[in-house]
């Protein structure tokens, strides 16, 4: 299997992952149209699917150009039926998606929008906004609750799995998350490499699950020095895990 990360927009990622046996491919969340399509031209693969994760037109606003050009499966959640240009197959928790000889399976994570899910290809997580490196996103449809659950979900996936998501925000989450837990070395460190990739123009994508263990304020509800600040910053708050989560949402929301 081969990832292939292809800007777009001002700071979205699509991917291409394709089968290196059949050289068949498929593509993760299309903003653009024409970048997909050229990289698939230059990677020299047959382009069969789009793999949406969501409705949001900034991650569904290239299937129309595709679609015009290829036949494609477009695959996004059930719900969104409607909401997907061109959903072709609809999906729901625990569908397997197949390109070429590989097969991802459909994790349903609600909470940023009502129909977002994940694919997971072997080791390789493409979660869109739900999970990004050191954030998530924001609760646009979704309940704390919710997004919680689906955050716990993608928690307990191996250390070793490979992060994939949709934007380029790593240096301000990282920098947001030094607010909430200001002692944590392992956040400084990474905000000092990222800071090192960002200025050459480097992406910070992707993070192992590990990583986001140590660093991602979203997943370290239950850390003694993330509870130990947020008591002493605001008195009386509830140590609830889903709590905890959404006072830390609504503080990375104005920042």
């Amino acid at each position: 299997m081969k990832v292939i990360q292809i800007p777009l927009l001002r700071d979205n990622y699509g991917y291409l992952l394709v089968c290196e046996r059949s050289g068949e491919a498929a593509v993760v969340d299309p903003s653009e149209g024409e970048p997909v399509l050229r990289q698939a031209e230059k990677e020299k693969v047959k382009l069969k699917a789009i793999l949406n994760t969501h409705h949001h037109r900034d991650h569904t606003g290239g299937n129309a150009f595709l679609l015009e050009r290829l036949s494609l499966k477009v695959y996004g959640h059930s719900i969104d039926k409607d909401r997907i240009p061109g959903l072709t197959h609809p999906l729901e928790d625990g569908d397997e998606v197949e390109v070429g000889e590989l097969k991802g399976r459909v994790l349903f994570i609600p909470g940023h929008t009502r129909g977002h899910v994940a694919y997971l290809f072997e080791n390789k997580l493409f979660c869109g906004d739900t999970l990004f490196v050191a954030g998530c996103g924001r609760l646009f449809e979704g309940t704390a609750g919710q997004m919680l659950d689906s955050l716990s979900r993608l928690k307990a996936l191996p250390g070793d799995t490979l992060v994939y998501c949709g934007h380029e925000y790593t240096e301000k989450n990282l920098q947001f998350a030094l607010t909430v837990e200001p002692t944590n070395k392992k956040v400084v460190e990474k905000l000092t490499k990222v800071r090192a990739l960002r200025a050459n123009g480097t992406s910070t994508v992707p993070s192992t699950m590990a990583e986001e263990w140590e660093t991602n304020p979203f997943l370290r509800w239950d850390s003694r020095d993330v509870r130990d600040n947020l008591t002493k910053n605001y008195p009386g708050i509830s140590l609830e895990p889903v709590s905890i989560f959404a006072h830390v949402r609504k503080l990375k929301d104005q920042f």
